[in-house]
């Protein structure tokens, strides 16, 4: 899964607003964050083959510092003490939130990722394998991203415009991962997804900013 991660961001932000949108958005991939920087230092490991599933060519063999159920546990545990730490003066449920945040992708992968997401170390995988069917994988991920959206902007939120847009721009990056062309190598896939992730960060800070200063 890639933009349906954003859904539950979407959520968090309308349960706290005071929560920062970057956070929250790196906060929904970085099980993915850190995967990738593993994967660029040769330590959890992926092959590019075509066909492993309907839309998704990465076999990913080897993740269990990052993708394991107890892994994806101890890295919302960490989401949670570090934002409590860095933000002495919010909420704890704040801090449950960006904890669940960085939970709910493990959840949302479990759906979709075919049988590689190990419950510990690198046993006893498991996942459901929805990229075998692209058209309702797709579908699953542009619900998610959107009803998120949808239920944001129950909070009166402005700039509701540029916030859709951005969503539609990335539901279409999903498209194009869903059927265009495989990455060209594993650390290729890393980095991409790196960039991608540092550049929906900043865009959601700059329209959270926009906001603001619509309502001031």
């Amino acid at each position: 899964m890639f933009v349906g991660h954003y859904g539950p961001s979407f959520t968090a932000k309308r349960l706290d607003p005071a929560i920062p949108f970057w956070i929250l958005f790196l906060a929904v991939q970085l099980l993915d964050i850190g995967w990738s920087i593993l994967v660029l230092l040769g330590v959890e490991k992926v092959r590019i083959v075509p066909g492993i599933t309907a839309s998704n060519p990465l076999d990913l063999y080897y993740m269990p510092y990052t993708h394991s159920l107890v892994a994806a546990l101890l890295w919302s545990a960490g989401a949670f003490a570090l934002y409590r730490i860095a933000r002495p003066s919010a909420r704890k449920a704040a801090a449950l939130l960006v904890g669940g945040a960085v939970f709910s992708h493990w959840v949302l992968d479990f759906i979709v990722h075919r049988p590689d997401l190990p419950l510990y170390d690198d046993t006893a995988k498991v996942g459901l394998g929805l990229w075998n069917y692209p058209a309702v994988a797709l579908g699953l991920e542009a619900a998610l991203l959107f009803a998120g959206i949808w239920w944001y902007f129950q909070n009166g939120v402005r700039r509701r415009t540029g916030t859709v847009v951005f969503g539609v721009i990335m539901l279409a990056g999903q498209a194009f991962v869903f059927f265009g062309p495989p990455p060209v190598s594993d650390k290729a896939a890393a980095i991409t997804a790196l960039v991608l992730y540092a550049v929906f960060a900043l865009v959601i800070r700059s329209l959270e900013r926009r906001a603001h200063a619509a309502r001031a």
